[in-house]
Parts: structure tokens; C-alpha cells; sequence
């Protein structure tokens, strides 16, 4: 038997390997015990990418960044653990002509051999300096990048970055906000569309040094729709590359679910939908296949509400239909069930479902025991005739431990928060603005079955724009959105938000020493 000597050394770093980015430090700086690997430890590297904001000369950008502060660690920091830093930097872009094929316009000047302009000289545009302050840039035009940054040290635990973008006029007018999102390999985006009116672009962005290439399908009512591209969509390191739908088929369908998956590396994606007559804002991602889904944080004014699910495995959905509001759980008149065909698109105009009461959805097995993975979304409306506006609430991850919004105003926003199941408490904390003020903090108790829609603690002394932090102290699962209005000429503009666990915490396995590694 060959016997191979291993460094201790290589050991070592093989083992950090495994437990990924998070500290072997517990958090009040003491050496961890064995009972203590078994706990959740503060991750300590977090990506996230912003999209291209707008094409809109008249367009005006504000990204807030905020880390949630924690304990403070009674331990000074060990040599080797990575410095504290948080920030966003331009990245390069694709021109406008090579959305489907990006690669094809390499040899044009000032591109890179993978189809992207070089970049310019970094940058940062937006950087978060210590914990629980957030901070503040703004960028007017339609030149402004896409943005792609990460987070160290303990700036990295639960960051968070609100892009949000007004625009007054034309066809892309609205309110658009995104919580710019993390890296990933699958997407889900029911509700986008290829209907006259619309156009809807998917913005994939890489953050690593490594390009990547893109699969995109589309699906309708009646199953997936003949695509034009092949061969995958290249998304070059460190780039940004937006899709048009329809450069991608040549069927024409209302209601579309959007897949994005990738063959190689990893991508942020996000969909900007533009109606022509209803305004415009970021579809997000749903959340991951389930069997019940919530969403969170429909509107009391919302003049229309359309439902949009798909179900992505072998069998057919049959769904419970439930409107969660202030006093319990109605269900809907007229839309008791929903019965979504397996790889099929399905949708439903629930009209003004909540009546003037805030409300959420939540979609359920019809049946016990016969849980069929679904996604799902709505397109909001609020306001009629030339004064409409449209924002979107994809299927929400439960608050988890915590979650946080970027981007409060001292007038227009809304929390909502959902317990379907059992009555939860939770700890609303408003930071600090980012010009000044001093955070504020309340708990409030929600119902089972209920929606509880707040305005959240404005911070005292308030001067710019703050973060809302929620916090589940104890009861069930609690899904929560932000919405933020800012009406503009009468026109009602807003965008939603969904406040998913920021997983700010990694559970670092227990481990042994097994001395067998170094025999081969």
C-alpha cells in the first residue's frame, strides 16, 4: 500500500474549505467549545449584484446599503479573519445589440475577448463603513451600470442593498425598486409576459472571475414555448447582460414563467417588466418550489390583482386559494381553487380581492397529503385610467431569523407580515437614517392566519432614508414585504419588496480529528 504523507497545514485548510465562510469563532470572540460548532456562526463574505437601473435619461437612482448590527464581540479579531468592508462597484457592461449573444460582438472596440466592454477603473459607488449605519449614493440618467459587490468580516452578516429608481415619464415611468440579490444557479419568475404593451427584459449579472453561461425558458398556459437560442446565453466575468423575451421566441404569450438556470458558474437575476400603460418595476425571483406558498403584502387600494403560478415537476397542482386579512383567513369568492397543469402556466385576474384591507395570498394544497411544488407571483395595480402603476409580490421565504428592507422614508411605507399558520412575535428595529437620527425599536404580535400592515417606527431625528430590520422571537413562520410609495402628479407609484432570512448565519458542523485522512 503507496502511503502519501499531508501536511497538517493542508489539512487544515481543507476542513475550512468545508464549513464554507464561516467563522470558528463564536460571537462574543471566546474559542468555540464542541457544543459550539453545532451552533449558527456569523457568515463572513456575502456577494450581491445590482441590475443596470434604467435606460432612462430622465431616470434618478438610490441604492441604501445597511449591514443589521449584532452583539458586540467582546474579542479582537484574529490574524487571518478577513477586514470589514461592504461595497458596490460598477460592473462591465454588454451593449445593448448583443443581449442574446454577447459573445458575438467581441471584436467591436473596447470589447474583451468574451464579448464585454472593459471596464473602467473601479470605482465604488456605494460602501457600507460600520454596522447598523446605512449609507447612501444616487446616480441620475440611463448610463449607470450594473452594480456587483461583497462583504467581509462583520459587515457581511444580513447586508442588504435597496436599489430603488423613479422615472416620471415615457414608457418605462414608475416607481422600481429591487433588494438587489445574491448569486445563484436557478430562478424562478412567474408572472413576466410577451403580451403588445409590454417588455420585459431579464437582467443576468456575474460577480466572479469566471464567466458564465445562461439556459432561458419560457413557459405559457399551454407548456413551453419554442425558443431561438440553443446554445446558452455567455454572461462574461464581472458583466451584466439583459435579455429581451422576445429575442427569445416567437410565440406570443400574456403570462409567462421565466426559468433561469445556468450550465457553467453562477448569476444574479432579476426581471424589469415595462407596460406601456401601467408603468414598470422589478419582478424578483420566487421563492424556491413549495407546496404551500405565501404572498405577502397586498395593498388595500390595489384596483387589480392577477395570480400567476406554475408547477415545475411531473404532476399537476391543485391549489387552495386564501386571502389572509387583518381579523383571519377568507377564501375568495369564485376562487376557491386553482388547478395549475404540470409544466403549464395558469393565472387568474382575482380583480380588487382585498377590498380596502391589506391583505396577503396564500396558496395551499387542496388536499392534505397531496403536495404538488409550486411558484408563484401577482402583478399589483393601484390606481385606474392614465394613472395607474404596477408593482409585483413573488411567493416569499418566512422571515427566518431575521430580515431587513432598505430604503424607508419618513412617509410611504408599509410593512406587512404574515403568520398562515401559527400566531408569531416579532421585533421590528428602524436604524438610524442615513443623514442622521437615532434607531427605534418595537415588537408587535401577529395572528395566526392573519396579516398584520404596519407603517414601521420612524427613527427619532429622522434625516434621509433608514432600514427596517424583522426579527421572529418566538410562534410560527412569518413572511413579511415593504412597500414604499412615492406618488408622483397623482399617479400612484410604488414597489413592493419581499424581507426573506438574510442567512446571515451558517451552521458550522461538529467535527472529529480522524488521523486516517493521512493514509492513502
Amino acid at each position: 500500500m503507496k502511503r502519501t504523507t499531508i501536511s497538517l497545514i493542508a489539512v487544515t485548510t481543507a476542513l475550512a474549505a468545508v464549513t464554507g465562510f464561516a467563522s470558528l469563532t463564536v460571537p462574543d470572540g471566546t474559542e468555540p467549545t464542541r457544543g459550539d460548532l453545532a451552533l449558527p456562526l456569523p457568515v463572513e463574505r456575502s456577494s450581491l449584484l445590482c441590475p443596470a437601473p434604467s435606460s432612462s435619461e430622465i431616470a434618478e437612482t438610490r441604492y441604501i446599503s445597511f449591514t443589521p448590527a449584532r452583539k458586540q464581540s467582546g474579542g479582537q479579531k484574529d490574524a487571518g479573519e478577513p477586514a470589514d468592508s461592504a461595497a458596490l462597484r460598477p460592473s462591465a457592461a454588454v451593449s445593448a445589440d448583443t443581449e442574446a449573444a454577447p459573445a458575438k460582438d467581441a471584436k467591436k472596440k473596447g470589447a474583451d475577448k468574451d464579448g464585454a466592454k472593459k471596464p473602467a477603473p473601479e470605482k465604488t459607488v456605494v460602501a457600507v463603513k460600520e454596522p447598523g449605519k446605512p449609507v447612501s449614493a444616487e446616480v441620475d440618467g440611463g448610463e449607470a451600470p450594473a452594480l456587483v459587490g461583497t462583504a467581509t468580516g462583520s459587515l457581511a452578516p444580513g447586508w442588504t442593498t435597496q436599489q430603488t429608481t423613479s422615472v416620471t415619464a415615457g414608457s418605462g415611468r414608475g416607481l422600481l425598486g429591487v433588494s438587489c440579490t445574491g448569486p445563484d444557479t436557478d430562478f424562478w419568475f412567474p408572472g413576466a409576459s410577451l403580451a403588445e404593451g409590454r417588455q420585459d427584459y431579464v437582467h443576468l449579472t456575474n460577480p466572479d472571475e469566471a464567466g458564465a453561461v445562461a439556459d432561458i425558458e419560457l413557459y405559457g398556459k399551454d407548456g413551453a414555448l419554442r425558443t431561438t437560442l440553443t446554445e446558452g446565453i455567455p454572461v462574461p466575468a464581472g458583466s451584466s447582460v439583459p435579455v429581451l423575451l422576445p429575442t427569445l421566441t416567437a410565440d406570443k404569450a400574456d403570462e409567462v414563467t421565466v426559468h433561469v438556470t445556468t450550465r457553467t458558474g453562477r448569476v444574479g437575476a432579476v426581471v424589469r417588466a415595462a407596460d406601456e400603460t401601467d408603468g414598470s418595476d422589478w419582478l424578483a425571483a420566487s421563492a424556491d418550489p413549495a407546496g404551500t406558498v405565501v404572498l405577502p403584502g397586498i395593498p388595500s387600494d390595489a384596483t387589480s390583482v392577477q395570480l400567476v403560478a406554475f408547477a415545475p415537476g411531473d404532476d399537476d397542482a391543485a391549489l387552495k386559494v386564501q386571502l389572509a386579512g387583518s381579523t383571519g383567513t377568507i377564501t375568495p369568492a369564485g376562487h376557491e381553487l386553482l388547478h395549475v397543469k404540470s409544466g403549464m402556466t395558469a393565472s387568474v385576474d382575482l380583480a380588487d380581492i382585498t377590498k380596502g384591507e391589506a391583505g396577503s395570498l396564500i396558496l395551499s394544497p387542496a388536499e392534505k397529503g397531496r403536495a404538488t411544488p409550486v411558484v408563484a407571483a401577482l402583478r399589483v395595480v393601484r390606481g385606474k385610467g392614465d394613472e395607474k402603476e404596477i408593482a409585483f409580490v413573488p411567493a416569499a421565504a418566512p422571515v427566518g431569523e431575521r430580515a431587513t428592507a432598505a430604503d424607508n422614508r419618513a412617509k410611504g411605507s408599509v410593512l406587512s407580515l404574515t403568520a398562515p399558520g401559527e400566531a408569531a412575535e416579532v421585533r421590528v428595529t428602524a436604524s438610524a437614517g442615513t443623514e442622521g437620527g437615532a434607531q427605534a425599536v418595537k415588537t408587535y404580535k401577529v395572528k395566526a392566519g392573519t396579516t398584520l400592515a404596519i407603517t414601521p417606527p420612524v427613527p427619532a431625528g429622522l434625516k434621509g432614508s433608514y432600514a427596517v430590520t424583522v426579527e421572529t422571537l418566538s410562534g410560527g413562520p412569518v413572511h413579511a414585504s415593504r412597500a414604499l410609495e412615492i406618488a408622483d402628479d397623482g399617479i400612484p407609484m410604488f414597489t413592493i419588496q419581499n424581507l426573506p432570512d438574510d442567512r446571515g448565519t451558517v451552521v458550522v458542523p461538529e467535527a472529529e480529528q480522524d488521523l486516517s485522512v493521512l493514509d492513502d
